[in-house]
């Protein structure tokens, strides 16, 4: 006799197309939803950035005001940090983690339901701060005391920042926790910590460093909305404050985020290196600890931000030094990459491309952050536009190149079809071409003095140039991600895309085990795992036993 399911399963409002999504605690669902959430703020965020570059293509441009500038400035950087780049790697990590080791879904389900919905709130709060009294807040994305207090900033914007901080950080926090405990709790049987995926050790290490810095902030940006608003004086000089506290408190939040939003790009290069050369990835445990070393000398470095804030020679001398060595293990992940490539049978599917053009453009940004440790040259080149182009070459250059290879390597296990390729590869050399354009002329202008923040300047020497270069550079970027969007409507709304198997990449973690999409389940089984690369030793006893 034949079982009616929907007698057994009844359908409910719950099953609906969207409200289904609106209440799911599966992780992968709500890795998608990070993921999606983050990639409509970016194209928010960039067209922020293409406003300012607008306005600084030549001198004495009046398409915005300074106070307009200041704003669009200001939400820029924040949306970029805390609405895109951390927030879409949390999205891989709910995607992909439960998937790497084994499991069923994350610790806590509806928590991790609960930090994507503060997610989201956060995102709608820090863009509601538009239509507030008095305007948006205008003092950047670090927001320093005095340009951030009430008689400096006396709309309620600023409060809006300041409560979309609080609001993001307890996202963070909840999605960091849960990380750790699913990690620490349900890996796959025979799956030992040196056997765990590289990605998963990288969000290991990021949902750590989130615990650690993230209070730092939420206690600064506390006491600074009870300086606007309680009668406090923590920040105020002429009260008996100190902005420099501020400052140090900022950034030792500020340095260890800069790893928290690169560290797990890191891990998706480690899986997707080994895969397109066809070789595993060279020296796995070398990796594993610059990882981990990576992340503590994080939070021994913030205070090569505050060069110019007269911290004394010792002072400046250890920050320098501790900036330095930190440059060793990141320095043995980009060998440890290049090796693995050496001798290898490299395939340069768009995947491929994106992790090569990270390693190249996260290497120069990292060389110009050497220069930067040391405090002589920093004196002279702090808050000049030197610093905007090293800080968008690891950042953009590093983070966004990272979780673009990340899409296009994980999109047909997460969809079940592979997005074009020829598309794909005219987006990374549009994206790579119109951001070295954009960036690598800003080097050249703080060498020659051109201060961050400024909303114009007047006629005459090579800052034109530079200028004009810098902003046709990110109307080719902007071409690029149109090309990106076409990419996706072409393959995920008109179903235009290959069709996925399991495994197109003949990839080596669990991950690609199951179907593609794969089931609210995960897994039907899960093999024993008896190394890094579980997938590949499949292969191998299936091949012996044939």
């Amino acid at each position: 006799m034949a079982v009616n399911a929907e007698a057994v399963y009844p359908v409910t409002w719950k099953d609906g197309r969207v409200a289904s999504w609106l209440v799911t605690v599966d992780h992968k669902r709500i890795g998608i939803l990070y993921i999606g959430t983050s990639l409509f703020f970016f194209v928010l965020g960039g067209i922020l950035a293409v406003l300012m570059r607008a306005q600084l293509a030549t001198p004495g441009e009046k398409l915005l005001t300074k106070g307009s500038y200041d704003e669009v400035l200001t939400m820029h950087g924040t949306t970029m940090i805390f609405l895109v780049v951390v927030p879409i790697l949390a999205g891989f990590g709910n995607y992909l983690v439960p998937l790497m080791i084994g499991a069923r879904d994350v610790a806590f389900p509806r928590l991790n339901a609960l930090s994507y919905w503060l997610y989201l709130l956060g995102g709608i709060v820090l863009w509601s701060s538009w239509f507030a009294t008095g305007g948006t807040a205008n003092a950047g994305w670090w927001s320093y005391p005095t340009l951030s207090e009430s008689q400096f900033s006396p709309g309620h914007g600023q409060d809006y920042w300041i409560l979309s901080i609080h609001i993001l950080s307890l996202a963070s926090l909840l999605g960091a926790i849960n990380f750790i405990v699913t990690i620490v709790n349900m890996r796959a049987r025979g799956m030992t910590w040196m056997r765990m995926p590289l990605f998963v050790w990288s969000i290991f290490t990021y949902a750590i460093l989130l615990l650690v810095a993230l209070p730092a902030l939420s206690a600064a940006v506390t006491m600074l909305l009870l300086d606007r608003h309680a009668g406090t004086h923590f920040f105020i000089p002429s009260e008996g404050g100190s902005i420099v506290l501020y400052q140090h408190m900022f950034w030792f939040f500020g340095h260890p985020e800069v790893y928290i939003m690169v560290l797990p790009v890191f891990g998706m290069i480690s899986e997707i290196i080994p895969v397109f050369s066809r070789k595993p990835i060279f020296g796995y445990k070398a990796v594993v600890f610059a990882t981990i070393g990576i992340a503590f000398l994080s939070m021994l470095v913030w205070a090569h931000h505050m060069f110019t804030t007269g911290l004394g020679t010792g002072l400046d001398s250890f920050f320098m030094i501790s900036s330095l060595v930190i440059a060793v293990p990141t320095g043995i992940k980009i060998f440890n990459w290049v090796a693995t490539t050496w001798r290898g049978n490299l395939i340069f599917d768009t995947p491929m491309l994106f992790a090569l053009g990270f390693i190249v453009l996260f290497t120069m940004g990292g060389l110009s952050g050497i220069f930067l440790a040391a405090f002589p040259v920093d004196w002279q080149l702090n808050d000049s536009y030197y610093v905007v182009a090293h800080f968008h070459y690891v950042l953009f250059g590093g983070s966004a190149f990272g979780f673009f290879a990340g899409l296009f390597y994980w999109w047909p296990k997460m969809f079940g079809r592979l997005l074009d390729e020829r598309l794909g590869k005219w987006f990374f050399w549009l994206l790579f071409a119109g951001f070295n354009l954009t960036f690598l002329p800003q080097h050249m202008l703080g060498l020659l003095g051109m201060p961050r923040r400024v909303y114009t300047y007047h006629h005459g020497g090579l800052w034109e140039a530079y200028n004009l270069i810098s902003t046709i550079g990110s109307g080719v970027m902007t071409i690029a991600v149109g090309v990106f969007l076409v990419n996706v409507y072409r393959t995920h709304v008109l179903r235009m895309g290959v069709r996925a198997g399991n495994d197109p990449w003949l990839a080596d973690t669990l991950e690609w085990y199951t179907t593609s999409p794969p089931p609210p389940h995960n897994f039907d089984s899960v093999p024993y795992v008896t190394s890094a690369r579980p997938l590949r030793d499949l292969r191998l006893r299936l091949s012996e036993d044939t």
